[in-house]
């Protein structure tokens, strides 16, 4: 197996001597790793000495240290380079002017996870705005979509749901690297932002992460391992509900459950589609964290035996139908605030449609709700593809 090579990995190859003599910001956290799992921040100050002027971190802290949502992380020193780090999922989630005056260009080094409501996204279009309007240049180094760039899954978020967990009209399983992303909000916002985006190399868009020949480095706190971004477009629908996504496990969005599932009777009201490509064991867990702190759950783990079969955000939906037609007087939606919305239901965010949570609360027949997704998705797959920049 070729090992892909990332965009930070294609900066030290030889494009770092674009950016001699110019002072440099970077956004980035722990997963943003060369292949030698050398940091980005000391692989750019190795190349171009003193010329690291700030850091930028997302979500969870430049050293992921921040566990759940709504968690923020202040500013602090990197005393290695002796440069600040600036939050920005704290009191701002963009680069202000003063932060943005140390610099001339921002590097962005983020592993994204293909799923629409991961708030990276989020954070890049915010420091696109400012850096256009600050005068500045803004650089990606690219990195793979860890679950394909070919496979799209879910409907289009509707507008007047944007919000941090979701910035544009794109289905919740994108199918675009970070790079791509950057040049869609470009052209759909009209920014004029520039994006330069230095690409990988041998990275296809048919590849999971898998396939890739990469370390697997946790981009978040509870996104241990590949196989939970594969689960990831559908069992983050758990965040909007009292369902237990597996915060607190060492399996999170794997596991999922809570002390009122009657597993047995889900498992009977599930169509043979929703669940094609994975097994669900029933597993009991108890929460060391997060929801049902401390209490025993019962719930399903998911194991994924054909990747090209599977279809999580399917499966998690028609759990969410059966889960809410077993256990009405149990099952409850999570009341905001959530990732800095205090009024939307954190479900219609997180869907990005209220026909869809009214469709689920009614009862209505998953083929055809999947239908109408089936057939957004192909209007996006044909939009998308001027954005791609892998074949």
């Amino acid at each position: 197996m070729n090992k892909v090579s990332t965009g930070i990995d294609q900066f030290r190859e030889g494009r770092w001597r674009g950016f001699k003599g110019l002072r440099l910001g970077l956004l980035s956290n722990q997963a943003s790793l060369a292949s030698d799992l050398k940091h980005t921040k000391n692989v750019i100050s190795e190349l171009l000495p003193g010329h690291m002027k700030a850091l930028f971190g997302p979500q969870h802290g430049h050293g992921g240290e921040d566990q759940d949502n709504m968690i923020e992380t202040g500013h602090s020193l990197d005393r290695e380079l002796n440069i600040p780090v600036f939050s920005l999922y704290s009191d701002q989630r963009e680069p202000i002017g003063e932060m943005l005056d140390l610099i001339d260009v921002l590097l962005i080094d983020l592993q994204d996870v293909g799923t629409r409501v991961y708030t990276f996204a989020s954070t890049v279009l915010n420091c696109m705005k400012a850096v256009k309007k600050a005068g500045k240049r803004i650089v990606i180094l690219d990195r793979p979509n860890p679950i394909g760039g070919l496979v799209t899954e879910g409907n289009l978020l509707r507008p007047e749901l944007f919000s941090f967990v979701g910035p544009c009209r794109i289905p919740m399983r994108h199918g675009l690297t970070l790079g791509e992303m950057a040049l869609m909000f470009d052209h759909v916002f009209k920014l004029d932002a520039a994006p330069e985006i230095i690409r990988m190399h041998g990275w296809r868009r048919e590849m999971l992460w898998h396939d890739t020949g990469l370390k697997w480095i946790m981009p978040s706190p509870n996104m241990p391992i590949p196989e939970t971004a594969y689960v990831y477009p559908g069992q983050v629908i758990w965040e909007g509900t009292n369902i237990s996504e597996g915060r607190g496990t060492c399996r999170p969005f794997e596991i999922f459950g809570a002390p009122y599932l009657d597993t047995p009777l889900i498992r009977e009201r599930l169509m043979p589609e929703a669940i094609e490509g994975c097994c669900l064991q029933d597993i009991s867990f108890r929460p060391t964290f997060n929801k049902w702190e401390g209490r025993l759950c019962r719930g399903f783990m998911i194991h994924i035996l054909d990747h090209a079969a599977f279809q999580p955000y399917l499966m998690s939906v028609a759990l969410l139908k059966a889960i809410m037609e077993i256990h009405r007087n149990d099952f409850q939606w999570k009341t905001p605030p959530y990732e800095y919305e205090f009024e939307r239901m954190p479900i219609d965010l997180i869907l990005g449609d209220q026909g869809l949570r009214q469709a689920i609360e009614s009862g209505g027949d998953l083929l055809k709700i999947k239908a109408g997704w089936v057939s957004e998705n192909r209007d996006y797959g044909i939009w998308r593809a001027g954005f791609l920049i892998y074949e």
